[in-house]
């Protein structure tokens, strides 16, 4: 995460919310989310149409890597998880919540404030009690495992009952045994059999965080599967979706030809693009006419 970016949007929202779990307003969410010109939820989250989200499951994350550094963006993706279900991919909106290790100072404040909401503490169901369907929790808790804990089975329950997702949490998780029925996407640094530590506190919730060497925005879509996690811009999603389009494309026709005709061309031949005219030519038309029924397919629905 960007160290800088963060101070200063906490430095900016203390001197207009003193004494509460720092966010960014209205205004500021649509600042640093300019780009996005879609749907938003009513804090300025920007809100990807689900039909974008359920294309993305076809999606490999290679497929997500093959635009996001060229379009700048080259510090959106974390590996080195341990996955509750590598087998399933987590797709979904990003609710962040940034967690420190506890200062009396900051702690106390934000501890009554919350108190004086009716709320039950400053703790993670704070953050939990926000969700809502189609969101993924994105916790930053600093790759503390002993009392980094973010949630056990019951709360785990809870969010899976609530977003139909999932969670990414740089940290850790207890009751495992508990955890692994549940039908959820998950990544997590490890399991520990203790609580959250009363010790930490929430410092942001829907701020900008640092998930190992990912930078993430709230809104941004969460695509995980068997290897890691990427964190997506909301407005790459569309140019994403219609590159991997060609690339699936490509892929269907270069392995037709490796295991239809093997002996007949060598790898170089084919992979990554024909060289032979004549097959370029017998690519460009076989990509030419599967985006034509790929887009009828779509228009029709």
């Amino acid at each position: 995460m960007n160290r800088k970016l963060a101070g200063l949007l906490f430095l900016a929202v203390c001197a207009s919310a003193p004494a509460q779990v720092f966010t960014l307003t209205h205004e500021q969410m649509l600042k640093f989310t300019e780009k996005w010109q879609g749907d938003r939820f009513p804090d300025g989250r920007p809100k990807v149409a689900e039909k974008l989200m359920n294309k993305m499951d076809g999606l490999s994350a290679e497929e997500i890597w093959a635009i996001l550094p060229g379009e700048g963006y080259k510090s959106q993706y974390e590996g080195d998880f341990r996955i509750l279900h590598p087998e399933k991919k987590l797709i979904g909106r990003a609710v962040t919540v940034q967690f420190m290790p506890g200062r009396p100072d900051i702690k106390g404040p934000n501890d009554a404030d919350a108190h004086a909401k009716g709320l039950r503490d400053n703790g993670n169901q704070r953050v939990l009690d926000m969700l809502q369907e189609g969101d993924v929790l994105v916790a930053d808790l600093f790759g503390k495992i002993e009392g980094g804990t973010l949630v056990g089975d019951n709360l785990a329950l809870y969010i899976n009952a609530v977003t139909h997702k999932g969670f990414v949490v740089d940290g850790a998780i207890r009751d495992l045994d508990g955890i692994f029925p549940l039908d959820m996407g998950a990544y997590f640094r490890g399991v520990h059999p203790t609580p959250i530590s009363q010790d930490l506190m929430i410092t942001g919730i829907n701020v900008p965080i640092r998930i190992g060497q990912a930078t993430v925005m709230p809104g941004d879509v969460v695509f995980g599967d068997r290897e890691g996690v990427y964190f997506v811009p909301p407005h790459l999603v569309e140019k994403i979706l219609t590159n991997a389009d060609t690339l699936h494309i490509h892929d269907e026709w270069t392995q037709d030809k490796f295991l239809h005709e093997t002996g007949k061309y060598k790898s170089s031949d084919i992979y990554g693009s024909p060289r032979d005219p004549k097959l370029r030519a017998e690519y460009q038309e076989y990509l030419k006419k599967k985006l034509e029924e790929l887009h009828a397919k779509e228009g029709g629905k």
